[in-house]
């Protein structure tokens, strides 16, 4: 039986970035998971503060080049790679001159200009599944990271409803205590209409302007199961999370937290045979 495959989409990872809990998980957990038999493949933002020379980053040509359209304005799409030790993960990264600085930023680019968030997070979920189809490289698991990642359950589910390779996916949205402070931009919700969604796929934004804490209910809402991956998660995602009567992993905490998602994700490739 071919490997199952897991893609990991996260907002921090280390070493290319500093160390702290969300970029410790977005490492740890990936290779961990993949020294337990899974085939695994990463994405992350291409972030200013990267330095390419020093951890190998260089563009995959066939994969760049495509121009991503937010709000009627286009938006050429980079693609570069660099592999993770000591596992030799493939790590992908999501560059653009409109929303990634250019190199040696000394501060993340969402705390820079926090009001390009909505339009950054639109342009990394769309980079991430188009670049997959492109691999050809057809997910059992997809697990969105980060609040960065958040629009990716609902991408996949109403704009690629139709793409086979993306809806026999199961996708699991990991709950984290980082948050962004304040509001999106107040057209968050109508540049997300120009795509077409509907308004029932988008009921859960419709007090504008969007929050952190709505950002996170609609990415359970489209996710298959959740996990609560880290200590200091609001007790209202987390009752929220729990009354979507999900699968649901509290992992915050625990102890030989590897084979908990060990079992949880094979449980979810086991509800589905016909993933593979």
């Amino acid at each position: 039986m071919a490997q199952q495959k897991i893609l990991y989409i996260s907002q921090e990872i280390t070493p290319y970035l500093r160390e702290n809990p969300l970029s410790i998980y977005g490492n740890k957990l990936p290779q961990s998971i993949h020294e337990k038999g899974f085939e695994v493949r990463t994405f992350m933002p291409k972030y200013g503060s990267i330095n390419e020379r020093r951890n190998q980053l260089h563009e995959v040509i066939r994969l760049s080049g495509m121009n991503i359209v937010i709000n009627d304005n286009d938006h050429p799409l980079i693609i570069k790679v660099a592999t993770l030790q000591p596992s030799r993960m493939q790590v992908y990264f999501i560059d653009n001159d409109d929303f990634f600085f250019r190199a040696g930023a000394k501060q993340l680019e969402t705390e820079v200009s926090p009001d390009d968030n909505d339009e950054r997070m639109m342009f990394f979920v769309k980079g991430v599944i188009e670049t997959i189809r492109k691999l050809r490289w057809n997910p059992a698991i997809i697990q969105c990271t980060g609040w960065i990642s958040a629009l990716a359950p609902l991408y996949i589910r109403k704009l690629y409803q139709d793409d086979l390779s993306l809806t026999k996916a199961k996708i699991v949205y990991a709950l984290r205590p980082e948050k962004f402070d304040g509001t999106l931009h107040p057209e968050f919700v109508n540049k997300l209409r120009q795509l077409d969604f509907n308004d029932a796929d988008l009921e859960i934004l419709n007090n504008e302007p969007v929050d952190w804490i709505a950002l996170n209910k609609i990415a359970m809402d489209n996710s298959d199961a959740i996990i609560e991956s880290e200590q200091g998660v609001p007790a209202e995602l987390t009752e929220y999370a729990i009354k979507l009567n999900k699968p649901f992993l509290r992992i915050a905490g625990s102890d030989n937290q590897i084979e908990q998602y060990n079992e949880f994700y094979r449980s979810l490739i086991a509800e589905d045979s016909n993933i593979f």
